[in-house]
């Protein structure tokens, strides 16, 4: 009777060293970050791979290689990144700060034209001016979206803004293609970041998102009550004295007008004394 051969499994050369590679980087590098270059073109891929030179080794690895990986570290918070780890997604080893280096990557997105059937991820708004459109189907393809228009020296002119596909909404044939026309680009392509590991603070970033716009106008408005907030309590600091002073002239001239008038009101008793 011959005794049943044990199957070993093979694991190819170039799949260790795959992740001999992942687990250098991940014992290595201060900054583990996930980000997701789901539908992102190889073109655009290389370019932001050459702009991150020096920054960031970028690594596109199978999953159960990066789980592998991962699994091997002694760090065991980074091991939290595995469920975050899905489809299309970019591993980055730098040692940037996560934030630092997730603006690194928003810096480097660049806006794109909509497709049929894309989702909106907000709501898009035609705005009103003059266009390079001239009179013919355009006007019938805007009306169907119902954008008003006139015609002004032989072009299309847009009357008023037109939210012509809401957030969430999938993106048709004809809105696309008076997009394309009008040269309005909703999306933007690149490395989205999704999540985080930073071994300086042994801790998991879940969730990073980067809006500098908004970030900049909570810092103005907050800036904003702050100094109002400091005047009213009279907090003197270089950025309120001169609003203190100012105060304490109008202040002084309300104070004299009433002494004056109190002086007023006192003297016919005094006189009559």
């Amino acid at each position: 009777m011959k005794a049943k051969k044990s199957k070993i499994a093979h694991v190819s050369e170039s799949k260790i060293k795959s992740v001999k590679d992942l687990e250098n980087l991940i014992k290595n590098t201060r900054t583990i970050l996930i980000a997701s270059i789901k539908n992102l073109p190889s073109a655009k891929f290389q370019e932001i791979s050459k702009k991150l030179r020096g920054k960031a080794e970028i690594r596109v690895p199978k999953k159960n290689l990066i789980f592998k990986a991962l699994d091997s570290s002694a760090k065991e918070t980074v091991k939290e990144l595995k469920v975050q780890i899905k489809d299309s997604v970019a591993i980055l080893f730098s040692d940037m700060d996560a934030f630092e280096l997730a603006l690194e990557l928003i810096k480097s997105k660049s806006a794109t034209k909509a497709k049929v059937g894309q989702e909106a991820i907000e709501d898009i708004e035609v705005q009103p001016g003059p266009t390079d459109l001239i009179p013919g189907p355009a006007i019938s393809e805007l009306g169907a979206l119902g954008i008003q228009i006139q015609i002004d020296k032989g072009k299309i002119n847009i009357k008023e803004s037109k939210i012509i596909v809401k957030k969430g909404q999938k993106i048709s044939a004809n809105a696309a293609d008076v997009m394309s026309k009008l040269d309005i680009k909703p999306f933007s392509v690149g490395f989205i970041p999704l999540c985080a590991f930073d071994a300086k603070e042994n801790k998991i970033y879940a969730e990073i998102k980067i809006d500098r716009e908004e970030t900049l106008k909570e810092l103005k408005e907050a800036y904003a009550k702050a100094l109002a907030f400091s005047v009213e309590i009279g907090y003197a600091v270089p950025e309120t004295i001169k609003f203190l002073i100012g105060k304490a002239g109008v202040q002084g001239k309300v104070l004299k007008k009433l002494f004056q008038g109190n002086i007023q009101e006192n003297k016919p008793m005094e006189e009559e004394k």
